[in-house]
């Protein structure tokens, strides 16, 4: 069930229909949101409900372990990562691990087949199962460092780790901000009704307008289905990508926070316009903010940090981008494109430069090195990625025809590009002249939206973030 169907939107009717009555008494409204919100995961395929149960269940039980028998509490939370990680790692890196064993063998002269041995079952990504176990991993991970107390009733555990909105693509919500909010109720005032609408609407427009009106122009390119090639439309194509996977899944945790405002919850902020960033470090805070800062805070922080010595921080720093190009796909080109940003923010780390640049260019050069990054983040295979790497810096071919073929695709192009510019005016305090109340400038902006989302929409692609 996705946020940009008929199915979600009769599901949402529903259930903020019921909601008034369940949310007053806290075991009602917590069952309430789990019952809703394994309903709307099992519209994907209820046999995976199994996953995100047993994972939970474990968890519960692993929490209340780790408070209550402090000589055993590393036990518990052994039993919770491997839990975890281990149901992670059957889903979804089972070929990639076994055909890496298969090569091993063979450098032994040992030929054995260990992928068509792998159950059948196993081979289908359970959806959103990347986001819920690192959730779940968080609430452990706390308790076991005295940073939350266990919650003991099941239904509110499993109402914080289920949570619909944010359940299949995040973002990712911390057991210590959220459990607190869903202990009480509260009916959201007329400001914060209307915000989560905007939010909503904001969400739908730069996934179903923007998002998913590049996706022919991007596929047909990487697919090998377009007759154009040469540097200029590489470059054209690698920037529409950079602004389809952000708005394609900007547009999902918009929808995500919308949606839990409008029940009285709140969701951190998971995307900051992170192609006006200035430098590397700048773009990780402001680009999946939810998994950057869980790396940030569950594996870069323990194993050293910025504070631990040089050694260290090039350490914790290659090992944290590592398992989050990993945590992204079982493909070598998550690992590659993982590779490239972590040599880029340790020149950044390591070089420290003081040479003053102009805020527009600094701009424009973390965005094309975040783009290049992006060809292999895209690309079927590592062959592909170099290929298509080599291409943008042959400067072979300039030719500009494939934009008339392309014109209704790239027209959103220009339109997203629009947009992250008005926020750079506004963020660096240029006079935008509007001769109107901030209501009635919000009235037209999401009127527009609505109807292009209505007119305009493209083909209703699947979230990219939910193959992750």
């Amino acid at each position: 069930m996705q946020f940009n169907s008929i199915e979600f939107l009769i599901f949402c009717l529903f259930f903020f229909i019921l909601w008034p009555f369940f949310r007053k008494k806290s075991e009602l409204r917590w069952i309430f949101i789990v019952v809703a919100s394994l309903i709307f995961y099992a519209w994907w395929d209820w046999r995976f409900l199994f996953l995100i149960i047993t994972s939970g269940v474990i968890d519960f039980f692993c929490g209340i372990g780790i408070q209550k028998n402090v000589k055993r509490k590393k036990l518990f939370l052994t039993i919770s990562i491997i839990a975890n990680l281990g149901l992670l790692s059957i889903f979804k890196y089972s070929v990639f691990f076994a055909s890496i064993l298969e090569k091993v063998f063979r450098t032994f002269g040992l030929d054995i087949d260990l992928i068509s041995n792998i159950p059948e079952f196993t081979l289908i990504l359970p959806i959103g199962i990347s986001f819920y176990t690192f959730q779940s991993l968080s609430y452990t991970i706390d308790i076991y460092r005295n940073r939350l107390n266990p919650t003991k009733n099941i239904f509110h555990f499993f109402s914080y780790l289920s949570m619909f909105p944010q359940l299949v693509a995040g973002p990712i919500v911390r057991a210590k901000d959220f459990l607190k909010q869903l202990e009480t109720y509260r009916v959201p005032n007329y400001m914060e009704k209307w915000n989560s609408f905007k939010l909503v609407v904001y969400g739908l427009f730069q996934k179903m307008v923007i998002a998913d009106n590049l996706s022919f122009f991007i596929d047909s390119a990487f697919e090998g289905k377009s007759s154009f090639d040469g540097t200029l439309y590489w470059w054209v194509v690698m920037i529409a990508f950079s602004f389809q996977i952000y708005c394609d899944f900007s547009g999902y945790s918009l929808v995500a926070r919308g949606l839990a405002k409008y029940m009285g919850y709140h969701f951190k902020m998971n995307f900051n316009h992170p192609y006006l960033s200035r430098n590397l470090k700048e773009f990780w805070s402001s680009w999946h903010i939810s998994l950057s800062t869980w790396f940030r805070d569950y594996v870069y922080i323990p194993l050293g940090g910025s504070k631990s010595g040089l050694g260290k921080m090039i350490l914790a720093l290659i090992v944290t981008m590592l398992l989050s190009g990993l945590w992204h796909g079982a493909n070598y080109t998550f690992l590659i494109w993982a590779t490239i940003h972590t040599i880029l923010l340790l020149i950044e780390k390591l070089v420290k430069l003081r040479i003053k640049i102009n805020e527009r260019i600094s701009i424009l050069i973390v965005f094309i090195l975040v783009l290049v990054a992006w060809v292999y983040f895209r690309a079927e295979n590592f062959a592909q990625g170099n290929e298509i790497v080599s291409k943008l810096f042959l400067f072979n071919s300039f030719n500009f025809d494939f934009y008339d073929v392309y014109f209704d695709n790239l027209f959103y192009l220009i339109l997203a590009v629009l947009i992250e510019y008005v926020f750079f005016l506004r963020r660096n305090s240029y006079k935008i002249r509007i001769y109107s109340r901030k209501y009635h400038v919000d009235l037209i902006t999401i009127t527009f939206c609505i109807l292009a989302i209505i007119f305009l929409k493209g083909e209703g692609e699947q979230f990219i973030y939910f193959q992750f």
